[in-house]
C-alpha cells in the first residue's frame, strides 16, 4: 500500500521535463499566439461570431499539448500556468510603457464609417459585415446605421459610434416647431 501511495504522490508531483524546458514551453506558445491573433486580426478578438469562437476554443485545445509537453504531473501545470501569468504580467506593463512598441502589438485603430459613409473596404479587410456592424450598432443604443457619422474599430476589437449631430438650421427649425406648439396650447388655453 505504502509503494501505491508513493507511485501516487510521485505521478502526481515530480516533473517529468527538465524545469528549463517546462518555462520555455509556454513563453514559446504566449509569443506564437499573440502573434498569431495579431494577424488574425481584431475581430478576433472581441467580435465573435460562432466561427470565431470554435477557433478560439480549438486553439486552446490544440496548443495545450506544446504547452506541457509529456508532463501530466500538476507540478508542471502549475509552473505552466504561473508561466503564462508572469510573462504576460510583464509583457503588458512592458509594452504599456512603449507606445510605438504598444502600436506595433495591438494595431492601429480602423475607421468603418467617415462622415455617414460606410468604408466596405475596411469592413471588407476586417472581415465584419454591415449586418454585424448594424448589430453593435444596436448594443449601443442606435437604431440604424444611417444614425451613425463615424464608427471606428478599436485595437482591442471593440467598434465605437458617434452619432450624427443635427444641423443648426435643424435645431433652430426644431425649436422653432417647439415654441409654435407651446404658442398654440397657449392660445387653446385662452379660448376656453
Amino acid at each position: 500500500m505504502p509503494a501505491m501511495q508513493t507511485q501516487m504522490w510521485h505521478n502526481m508531483f515530480a516533473l517529468g521535463l527538465p524545469l528549463a524546458e517546462k518555462i520555455l514551453r509556454p513563453v514559446l506558445v504566449y509569443v506564437f499566439l499573440i502573434v498569431g491573433l495579431r494577424l488574425a486580426g481584431k475581430r478576433e478578438l472581441a467580435q465573435l461570431n460562432p466561427f470565431d469562437l470554435v477557433v478560439l476554443l480549438t486553439l486552446s485545445n490544440t496548443v495545450q499539448n506544446a504547452i506541457i509537453g509529456e508532463d501530466n504531473s500538476i507540478t508542471g501545470g502549475l509552473i505552466g500556468a504561473t508561466t503564462l501569468l508572469v510573462v504576460n504580467y510583464v509583457l503588458v506593463r512592458f509594452v504599456s510603457r512603449h507606445e510605438s512598441l504598444e502600436r506595433l502589438v495591438e494595431g492601429d485603430p480602423d475607421v468603418l464609417i467617415e462622415d455617414g459613409k460606410i468604408k466596405h473596404d475596411c469592413l471588407t479587410k476586417e472581415a465584419i459585415t454591415v449586418f454585424e456592424l448594424l448589430g453593435a450598432a444596436h448594443k449601443q443604443g442606435f437604431a440604424g446605421l444611417d444614425e451613425i457619422d463615424r464608427a471606428v474599430l478599436e485595437p482591442s476589437g471593440s467598434i465605437c459610434f458617434f452619432g450624427k449631430k443635427p444641423n443648426p438650421d435643424d435645431t433652430r427649425h426644431d425649436e422653432i416647431m417647439k415654441r409654435l406648439d407651446q404658442m398654440a396650447a397657449q392660445l387653446a388655453a385662452l379660448k376656453t
